[in-house]
């Protein structure tokens, strides 16, 4: 999945909330659903948006749904943070070491 789509998943507060309790395990979407004081229908397009994006995937048990995490949509996001932690690390270093030349 493209980082936009991962990102723009996680940009929602409740959609990050998912992902946190589905870190812990598998869940259906009522339980998942229950905390949040919105319709089941509006919870379900938070779930297909997080579906789409490739962070969480549903599979029917029966006539339960249950939700699972994938992490592995979650190496982009943490592969780009890296990336960019390393970028402002140093470009810090380097304003740090010029202002130091100058006193």
């Amino acid at each position: 999945m493209p980082l936009d789509d991962t990102l723009g998943a996680l940009a929602d507060p409740t959609r990050r909330a998912v992902v946190e309790r589905l870190a812990r395990g598998d869940a259906t979407v009522g339980t998942l659903a229950r905390p949040y004081p919105m319709s089941l229908p509006a919870f379900s397009k938070h779930l297909t948006v997080l579906v789409d994006a490739g962070l969480v995937r549903r599979s029917k048990v029966g006539r339960t749904v249950v939700c699972s995490l994938e992490p592995a949509a979650l190496d982009d996001v943490a592969a780009w943070v890296a990336e960019t932690t390393a970028f402002w690390h140093a470009a810090i270093d380097r304003l740090e070491h010029v202002l130091e030349e100058d006193t």
